[in-house]
């Protein structure tokens, strides 16, 4: 006979390299492999002309596989469920950039 047994596993965040940026704009892309996320900063400004311009800049790339991206998305999703449960829900608006972000 075996025994369904299970060992419980410490998890411990090292965050002593961690670094906290702020964005207001993510690109995505993916391949069959692996999500893509660019997170970056939205900058109006004027272009040529005086004719208005958007400059984005990105600071951060993330790469992760299709596991992953998953269990970020559902982690994001109680997130903001729990947020709109407690403040009422949050206007999207019109999009900022051409990816909808």
């Amino acid at each position: 006979m075996s025994e369904n047994t299970q060992q419980q596993v410490q998890v411990r965040f090292d965050e002593s390299k961690m670094q906290s940026t702020y964005a207001n704009t993510i690109r995505s892309m993916s391949t069959g492999d692996e999500v893509v996320l660019d997170f970056g900063m939205n900058l109006p400004m004027q272009g040529p002309n005086n004719e208005p311009m958007m400059m984005i800049t990105i600071g951060s790339r993330v790469i992760m596989n299709w596991v992953a991206a998953k269990r970020l998305a559902m982690q994001i999703g109680n997130a903001v469920r729990q947020f709109e449960e407690r403040n009422g829900e949050i206007p999207l608006g019109q999009p900022q950039d051409q990816d909808g972000a």
